[in-house]
């Protein structure tokens, strides 16, 4: 069962409580180019973004903050990293979070500045420990980023904004080693009711950082950890949401859209079947209906095996079944079956 953390808002996003999981992103262009941001960003929103990141290295990004919001519809975080004076800044022009470590920024009136400035603008501050920059010292003791290092380093952190009496913070532990990062989650969530932001940093490309993100992300999620999401992917952030949605889906925590089940092929398969769940699975990508859609190979066991679909296929020798709910709806031929299959689909309510 998951543990119900405290609730932070982040603009109209609430995060932890009894709330949904949300999904983030963060764009990878240069914040300093309003136009080129705000474009990502709206593609962000159109697929299904409820939180977005942009980096602020210098006061001309920071002075950008405020007119990227002007244009987009989604909560903004900054991204900062040991620059106080660009967290103010971009408070200032309306970030709904920022994301800083107050142990990396100086002195404690520093610290301070920061989180009266936050505390007053009701501003959540996310305390990012990534396993690739953690504290000399901490790092010194253990040998190497341990999942207990990035424990420590998360709780020197909570502790100096605990010190400025400041409480609305959301924690993420990020390692690029999906075991380290699990276990570090795990050890936090045990003893600390802050919301969780999950992710596996420098996770990879497409391929290998789904992959990653899916077995490290999801394997919390299914354990009820985890208030807020983000999967780190070398690519276009727009292929991190589709990712993020489909880790959801599959942990049956978010109904989102179409969920395509398919058989893995076998001796009895006389159609191609392959090439088949291929143009399906293309085809369903534009059809907005939370539906289980199955891809079967075989039609003697293909409607039994795949009864809890909504509509599915099954294959015979050149032709193939589309039953609805385990019930047979038709025989078509195979070159015909595809367009048939998403015929009825659209039919479905």
């Amino acid at each position: 069962m998951k543990k119900v953390k405290r609730c932070i808002s982040v603009g109209n996003v609430k995060i932890g409580g009894n709330y949904p999981i949300s999904i983030q992103s963060m764009t990878n262009t240069d914040t300093r180019d309003i136009l080129s941001t705000v474009s990502q960003i709206l593609r962000l929103e159109q697929a299904g973004c409820e939180i977005v990141r942009v980096a602020v290295l210098d006061m001309e990004a920071a002075g950008a903050v405020g007119k990227i919001k002007q244009h987009i519809h989604i909560p903004l975080v900054a991204d900062i990293h040991f620059d106080y004076t660009l967290a103010l800044e971009c408070m200032k022009k309306g970030a709904d979070k920022i994301r800083i470590n107050p142990g990396n920024i100086g002195d404690k009136t520093r610290v301070r500045q920061v989180a009266d400035m936050a505390k007053a603008r009701g501003i959540p501050i996310r305390i990012g420990v990534n396993g690739g920059s953690l504290e000399k010292d901490i790092l010194q003791k253990y040998k190497k980023p341990t999942a207990d290092a990035l424990v420590e380093s998360a709780l020197r952190h909570i502790s100096i904004l605990d010190e400025c009496n400041f409480s609305d913070i959301v924690v993420s532990l990020k390692a690029s080693n999906v075991p380290t990062m699990i276990e570090a989650y795990r050890k936090l969530d045990k003893i600390s009711d802050f919301p969780l932001h999950l992710g596996v940093t420098e996770a990879g490309t497409q391929r290998g950082g789904l992959l990653k993100s899916a077995i490290g992300i999801g394997s919390l999620l299914n354990d009820g950890i985890g208030d807020t999401i983000r999967v780190s992917l070398t690519a276009d952030p727009v292929e991190e949401i589709k990712a993020a949605k489909d880790i959801l889906k599959v942990l049956g925590i978010r109904k989102s859209g179409v969920e395509l089940i398919s058989c893995p092929t076998c001796g009895r398969c006389r159609i191609n079947l392959i090439q088949i769940a291929e143009e399906v699975e293309k085809r369903l990508a534009e059809v907005d209906k939370n539906i289980k859609v199955a891809v079967m190979g075989c039609a003697v066991n293909g409607p039994g095996e795949a009864k809890d679909a909504d509509i599915g296929i099954a294959g015979g020798i050149g032709e193939g079944l589309i039953f609805r709910h385990g019930e047979i709806l038709k025989k078509v031929a195979e070159d015909r079956i595809v367009d048939e299959l998403i015929a009825e689909i659209e039919k479905m309510e």
